[in-house]
């Protein structure tokens, strides 16, 4: 038998090095936290037999939900421990029964629900928080390695019994698409049988999902905003709007506002914009009131307002986020997202400017990304319209309206060339299983 030890930042992490290190036959022996991740201990080779029978897989569905009912009350016990109403004995019975190996995590443990011993006439001290650290440690890291596994069975199993479904979900998954989103789209066209037919079908339903505004930004007029992370490409995005509007309409009715004081040249970048189309540039600095600022540009018909990319993290991205949900401005706030991100950047940048109001998004860099199904699944899983594409830096000729069924289109044609792995359908499984609604194939 050959035992290994693998340390990595997360459980996934550490996962994927033991797939990719012993296969996928290794099982996990022991976990524990060190200091700046995670460390599992695996072995090849190893007895299951000895440990316990496997659980058939149609029985996969219904032991996930009893093993999460069980993380479940576990963590609730776990906050009522937390607020002083019970002691460490109680806590070390609760997991007593909760195996913490990925050898057994298809396995029902046998579990005898505790007697809450009655409550003591005054606390004695409080617990010890590392304790609680521990234990929530030991937690997630067993619903990381349930889902794990069992997102590798289901799709085993889906392979096995409905190839042709299981050909779609590769196809989607090349496109870039969240585990979740393909689930509702397969749901959609479970009563075809003939491939191609359901192929078609999946991505008219894919486009019919993109939600796009009905009247342009742009038409409808207002305080328009550009918000997002460092990089995205909202300064050059507001740029080609200006023009697009300049070009249409003249330079009378509209304005830009920069709130960008942090960026070395952003304030030259829009001031330089500003004298080539003749159009007035305001400037806010921190603290300044935007409501006092936009006070003389009311009476033009578009303001179009750059935001700084701060970090989440950034005091002043909650000042300057306020300032935009305002009831006094009453912006109409775009998310701009670039193409080329990771799927962790975008759902990052997503709820880190959300608390703003969004309106919709402006995806950018469509002429350099490899795939469009990450942000794609973003907007449709969080409704927000896709207001204006753009991919290209000329200005404003590389800004597009959308149109849902090019987009799809597009996504359809840049995507993956070769087929996605085993561990990645199987991993996109186990996202399925963490997500609310945990039904598959």
């Amino acid at each position: 038998m050959q035992v290994k030890r693998f340390f990595a930042a997360d459980m996934r992490q550490a996962m994927k090095l033991v797939r990719d290190e012993l296969g996928a036959d290794a099982a996990i022996i022991g976990n524990r936290r060190i200091a700046g991740g995670v460390e599992l201990t695996a072995a090849l080779d190893y007895k299951l037999s000895a440990l316990a029978p496997r659980v058939p897989n149609m029985e996969l569905e219904d032991e996930l939900r009893k093993t999460q009912s069980r993380i479940v009350t576990a963590q609730a016990e776990l906050s009522l421990r937390s607020e002083g109403e019970s002691d460490k004995a109680t806590n070390r019975q609760l997991f007593a029964g909760l195996p913490l190996t990925a050898a057994e995590p298809l396995v029902e443990p046998t579990y005898t629900e505790p007697a809450r011993p009655a409550p003591a006439p005054a606390a004695t001290g409080g617990v010890d928080p590392r304790a609680f650290d521990s234990m929530r440690f030991e937690l997630n890291s067993l619903r990381e390695l349930m889902e794990v596994q069992l997102g590798s069975l289901a799709w085993n199993q889906l392979q096995g019994s409905r190839p042709a479904q299981a050909n779609l979900w590769r196809r989607l998954q090349r496109i870039g698409l969240s585990g979740p989103l393909s689930r509702d789209l397969l749901a959609m066209i479970s009563d075809i049988d003939e491939p191609r037919q359901a192929w078609r079908m999946l991505l008219a339903h894919l486009a019919r999902m993109i939600a796009t505004p009905e009247i342009e930004p742009l038409e409808e007029g207002g305080v328009i905003a550009m918000v997002g992370p460092a990089g995205m490409g909202k300064t050059t995005t507001l740029a080609k709007l200006a023009a697009r509007y300049v070009l249409k309409y003249g330079a009378q009715n509209i304005a830009l506002v920069s709130m960008d004081s942090y960026r070395i040249g952003a304030q030259e970048q829009l001031k330089t914009l500003g004298r080539i189309l003749n159009v007035p540039v305001t400037h806010v600095d921190p603290g300044q009131s935007l409501v006092q600022a936009l006070e003389p540009l009311l009476r033009k018909r578009v303001v179009l307002i750059d935001t700084a990319g701060l970090q989440a993290s950034d005091p002043a991205l909650r000042m300057q986020l306020e300032s935009l949900a305002g009831r006094g401005i009453k912006s109409k706030n775009y998310l701009v997202l670039a193409t080329t991100s990771q799927k962790q950047v975008l759902t990052a940048a997503y709820h880190s400017y959300k608390r703003c109001g969004l309106a919709g998004c402006i995806l950018t860099k469509l002429d350099e990304t490899a795939s469009l199904g990450e942000v794609l699944s973003l907007a449709i899983s969080h409704e927000l319209p896709v207001a204006y594409l753009t991919d290209g830096p000329r200005i404003p000729d590389d800004l597009h309206l959308p149109r849902r069924h090019q987009l799809v289109s597009r996504a359809v044609s840049v995507q993956m060339q070769e087929e996605p792995s085993e561990e990645a359908m199987a991993d996109m499984f186990a996202d399925i299983y963490h997500s609310p609604t945990k039904q598959v194939g």
